[in-house]
């Protein structure tokens, strides 16, 4: 059996308090980034969920993420805003999505092609209404993109995107809602 080799780098950020040293590891030939992984962090989800919640607009009426990373964000978020609801762009359609609207990404950590897809009976909770969309790390903006779309082929207004980190060039990014900013690395 073939193991991949353990990351021997590593980038130490502080998200509200909570230190974290993230690995860092290769995407392209020469290009590496420090992973976020906050599924089963309650910690870390907690403590971001209560700093992004004083800067969500205060007349956001629902909060929108993609699956998977940032759904324990986003709930934590929606705790923080007073239970504020939230609807979750999933990966794959299944057969009780109905009519579905769906958008093409390509995440840099994945680096293929994923399409998001909106649940028909959550277009009706998000039509006319003002969303924000929350995200773990934006990184090249593929995800974000893909629930702009998606959100816009709803009929919802988007008025804010929130994330623990942004992450590659930092003037793409100075509209988001965001903790701390992480570098890509190049040799």
């Amino acid at each position: 059996m073939e193991t991949k080799a353990q990351p021997t780098e590593f980038y130490t950020v502080n998200v509200a308090g909570v230190e974290r040293r993230l690995p860092l590891m290769e995407v392209a030939p020469g290009v590496r980034i420090a992973v976020l992984n906050i599924l089963g962090d309650t910690e870390l989800v907690q403590a971001a969920a209560r700093a992004l919640a004083p800067r969500i607009p205060k007349d956001a009426e629902v909060l929108v993420t993609a699956e998977a990373k940032s759904i324990p964000l986003v709930h934590a978020l929606s705790v923080e805003l007073g239970n504020l609801p939230y609807v979750v762009l999933r990966k794959s359609h299944k057969p009780y999505m109905g009519n579905a609207i769906s958008a093409e990404t390509l995440s840099i950590t994945t680096n293929k092609p994923q399409t998001l897809f909106l649940d028909e009976k959550d277009r009706v909770f998000v039509a006319g209404k003002r969303v924000v969309l929350v995200d773990d790390v934006i990184s090249t903006g593929s995800t974000l993109q893909g629930m702009r779309l998606i959100m816009q082929k709803a009929g919802a207004h988007v008025i804010a995107e929130a994330a623990i980190f942004t992450e590659g060039d930092r003037a793409r990014w100075t509209n988001v809602i965001a903790l701390g900013h992480l570098p890509v690395f190049t040799s």
